[in-house]
């Protein structure tokens, strides 16, 4: 009998390897902590469930609460707005949503190894607002903690700051690392104010941080405040030494973050419905260019005009061009000219080359005056021939293309 035969008849005496069903890991409820009652004399109350202990802490604010400039009532004002709108927006809510704004504290900023130890929630109810945190006991009671915000249970608004890109893929990171015990977590709908606060504050403030948009623009400041940066340290020293007094500051200013998240909600409302607040041309400028953005061509027009005929000339050169961008489209290629050529003395190096690309487009193709199509021409081939904010690629690319447009132009020029 051959090699082969053999193995072949061993194979068959052994049969095939039986695979053995893969075990759930089971699950053992985590020990208490030690500092149980020192944390519930700091202010904090205990909480378990079938997966462990936590913490927390929840107050309740009547509608006519006052935090900075507005009252957390005025919400529903700004959610009846947008119910009288006859446009979409990503900004918009209605009063049949269950709305939460949701801000975490982290061990980190990244990472596996990065735990969330504070869940902040504050509920928009029908007549009061509802303020949740949860705090996590210790790490082995993270399934616990998290199983108690309720995210698996239904679907919300979710409202954050920098949440999109932060909060909500690091509870999704944890989520997951805990999947074996914990119900399904829920997609839900978001709402990411910093991003908003971007398109409606860009080259207005410095920065986006949440502190520096309360002081200037919600009329909040913060007092007896700590830094973010040392809420994974207390906490840390919290847990290690059983004293909860430092974590409860790190509470408030996870509750101050929340209660800021309303009225900044309130106060960009207003901003994008009501053009009438004392703001200046840039802000009303980036919201003309958002509406545009979002397709939304009478909104955009409506606010852009605004600014223009509101605000001195040295304030309005990217409303006019974005304006004039915007009428372009719309077929009205005189106001269109007009409005670029207005741009043209007040804006940037970048948008005065596509400003001068289209009036040479215009005059060329749709007035057929090629005398000022040629200027413009010029002025866009100088330009591009001394720019020092392009790649040299780029800039020889934008070069021959002005080149083709100038050889064009004079050939229909000496035709004439």
């Amino acid at each position: 009998m051959s090699y082969e035969n053999k193995m072949l008849q061993l194979k068959q005496k052994l049969g095939k390897k039986k695979e053995q069903p893969k075990e759930t890991p089971s699950f053992r409820k985590p020990e208490k902590p030690f500092y149980l009652k020192d944390w519930e004399s700091a202010g904090l109350t205990v909480m378990e469930n079938e997966l462990g202990v936590l913490f927390k802490r929840e107050v309740t604010y009547p509608l006519d609460y006052q935090h900075g400039s507005y009252r957390l009532g005025l919400l529903y004002d700004a959610i009846g707005k947008w119910g009288n709108t006859a446009f979409e927006h990503p900004y918009a809510m209605d009063f049949d949503e269950s709305i939460v704004f949701f801000d975490t504290e982290t061990t980190g900023l990244k990472g596996v190894g990065t735990n969330i130890f504070l869940l902040g929630l504050l509920e928009a109810l029908e007549d009061r607002f509802v303020l949740t945190q949860y705090v996590l006991a210790d790490p082995a009671n993270e399934a616990a903690f998290l199983f108690e915000s309720k995210f698996w249970q239904h679907a919300r608004t979710v409202v954050t700051y920098n949440g999109k890109s932060f909060d909500w893929p690091q509870l999704e990171t944890r989520w997951t690392l805990n999947q074996h015990v914990l119900p399904k977590l829920r997609s839900q709908k978001q709402i990411d104010l910093l991003h908003s606060s971007k398109r409606i504050w860009k080259n207005n403030l410095e920065r986006m941080k949440l502190t520096k948009v309360e002081e200037e623009k919600l009329g909040f400041s913060r007092q007896g405040d700590i830094p973010g940066f040392l809420a994974p340290i207390i906490y840390m020293d919290a847990i290690k030494s059983g004293n909860a007094d430092a974590l409860m500051k790190v509470l408030y200013h996870n509750e101050w973050d929340l209660l800021s998240l309303v009225t900044l909600y309130i106060h960009s409302t207003n901003l994008l419905l009501e053009h009438e607040l004392d703001e200046s041309a840039t802000t009303y400028t980036n919201i003309g260019k958002w509406y545009g953005d979002l397709k939304h061509a009478q909104q955009s027009e409506q606010v852009l005009t605004s600014v223009t005929t509101n605000f001195d000339d040295d304030n309005t050169g990217l409303a006019h061009y974005y304006l004039a961008l915007q009428q372009k489209r719309d077929g009205s290629y005189n106001e269109a000219a007009e409005s670029f050529e207005k741009a043209l003395l007040f804006i940037g190096k970048r948008e005065k080359l596509k400003a001068l690309e289209q009036l040479a487009i215009v005059y060329e193709h749709r007035f057929k005056n090629y005398e000022k199509a040629l200027n413009y021409t010029k002025q866009g081939l100088n330009l591009t021939k001394s720019n020092q904010f392009m790649k040299k690629e780029q800039t020889d690319k934008l070069y021959d293309k002005w080149l083709k447009r100038l050889t064009r132009i004079e050939m229909k020029l000496i035709r004439r």
